[in-house]
């Protein structure tokens, strides 16, 4: 941790001078020049980066590999090479914690690094690295490659992640000869409450204490990371602009370098995640098309749900699911995605049974998908998808959310029926099971109705509208003047009760 700690103060040192905007004032011009050109070329910022940490279990031999200097950022190939080795000479059970947000400075701030060890938030942490042999800090990796550990892990340990919670872990029966990847998100804080965050943190400590005591009850060498998926520290304050003088244009030059930074790397993100469709092919034809954002499904246990995300092994560059079981023929189609180490279950499959069928009344052919399955250790449960998922033949069938149970276009076959247990969720859905050309989808048919909650709320607004300007309109159009003026020289207007 002494590498993490000595980063970190020296970024809080800059940082200090760079917010201290009405000190420096007092400060010489050319002091200020100074620390203006020292946080230009501070390469090792901490606020586009995250930590990562490595450690393993006792008794696992020490791992040959140094850190890299001070510093230096590690970007997704180097942090690749670093994750294989790991893997290669260590345990291949992999425990990967996951923060949705962390910065060098959040162990600054909370781990005791200026000597009050008392107040650290990270024991747990730190008592894990001490025991530890081969412990690795990377105290700044590009928030891109960290993004990218999951499935660098996945395809290295050749195995799906387990999305796990300490309670179940407890169930989890491990084997140190087969590959296992377990993964547990932490939650960050978020705003500007420090004890907020502070407490958090704590709080995952805790849960990495209690991950770390049941893999040691059950004596199975592992392998553990601590990353996080985003920098928890913004960019640093420019106030210092205004006080700076000569050193206003470089702190410029640095800000427009960092947001044309940002832009480039979130066109490479929105690139990476775009990926080809799932294919089934009989024979040299492409005959079942299927693409998702999201692909997931969970069970109820102990009035819990429990998730499980299926879109990595599903979907991604390298990613090749296992078809075994799909066939296709001109009347009926069914595509098998075969997965391990589902939500505890060894065996699961995600079945797609569709079919077409030629009706008179719109003199076309139409497919409907008929069932989506899930076969698990010898048991199946099947939602019916036919009364609402349907297109004509010809077309793909795309909709925003198909799912089982919010505004469900899936439903449970029965009220017995295991599915009741289960719920599936699919984001930005397309499959196309007949009459495919090639290896893209033909013409979308879309789930959305023309009459949409939006535009009917459009129609009965300007209807609501036009009948209070017609009856405006009525009422000025029975106004009528007066055909008899009263003349103040005059005698006054006799009107007789008659008229």
């Amino acid at each position: 941790m002494t590498l993490l700690y000595v980063t970190c103060r020296l970024s809080g040192l800059v940082k200090m001078a760079t917010t201290g905007t009405m000190q420096l004032r007092r400060i010489s011009a050319s002091l200020a020049f100074f620390l203006g050109l020292l946080s230009v070329l501070k390469t090792g910022n901490c606020d586009e980066q995250v930590p990562l940490i490595l450690w393993t279990s006792e008794g696992v031999p020490t791992l040959d590999q140094s850190p890299p200097v001070a510093g230096h950022i590690m970007e997704q190939e180097q942090l690749s090479s670093y994750l294989e080795k790991a893997l290669n000479e260590g345990p291949k059970n992999v425990v990967l914690f996951l923060q949705d947000k962390m910065s060098i400075e959040d162990f600054t701030m909370y781990g005791g690094a200026f000597g009050n060890k008392q107040d650290s938030v990270f024991p747990n942490l730190e008592g894990a690295l001490r025991s530890s042999s081969s412990p690795l800090v990377l105290p700044a990796v590009s928030w891109p490659a960290s993004n990218a550990v999951i499935g660098q892990l996945q395809d290295q340990l050749e195995t799906s992640p387990l999305y796990m919670d300490p309670e179940t872990l407890s169930q989890l029966r491990l084997n140190a000869s087969s590959p296992a990847l377990l993964v547990f998100r932490l939650p960050y804080g978020i705003g500007a409450d420090l004890m907020s965050a502070k407490e958090i943190l704590s709080g995952n400590d805790e849960v990495i204490g209690q991950v770390m005591s049941t893999m040691k009850s059950q004596s199975v060498p592992y392998t553990a990371i601590y990353t996080a998926l985003r920098p928890s520290r913004e960019a640093a304050s420019l106030s210092m602009e205004a006080g700076l003088g000569g050193g206003r244009s470089l702190l410029q030059y640095r800000y427009r370098e960092r947001e044309r930074e940002r832009e480039r790397q979130r066109k490479l993100q929105e690139r990476a995640g775009v990926y080809g469709p799932v294919e089934f092919k009989e024979g040299e034809e492409t005959c079942i098309l299927l693409w998702a954002k999201s692909l997931s499904v969970k069970i109820l246990r102990s009035g819990r749900w429990e998730e499980h995300d299926l879109t990595p092994s599903t979907f991604g560059e390298g990613v090749s699911p296992k078809l075994q079981g799909s066939n296709c023929d001109k009347s009926k189609a069914r595509l098998v995605l075969n997965y391990e180490n589902v939500l505890g279950h060894r065996s699961f499959k995600l079945i797609f049974a569709m079919s077409q069928r030629h009706y008179r009344v719109s003199a076309r052919r139409w497919f409907t998908l008929d069932a989506v399955e899930l076969e698990y250790d010898g048991t199946k449960a099947t939602f019916n998808g036919s009364r609402n998922i349907y297109a004509p033949a010809e077309y793909s069938y795309r909709c925003e959310s198909v799912t089982s149970f919010r505004w469900p276009l899936l439903v449970p076959r029965s009220s017995k029926d295991p599915a009741n247990q289960w719920r599936v969720s699919f984001e930005d859905f397309q499959i196309q099971g007949f009459n495919v050309s090639g290896s893209e989808f033909s013409y979308a048919s879309d789930c959305a109705g023309f009459f949409s909650p939006g535009i009917w709320m459009g129609l009965m607004t300007s209807l609501l509208m036009v009948l209070v300007l017609t009856y405006g309109l009525h009422m000025i159009m029975q106004l009528r003047t007066m055909d008899r003026f009263d003349d103040p020289k005059g005698p006054a207007i006799s009107v007789p009760q008659t008229e």
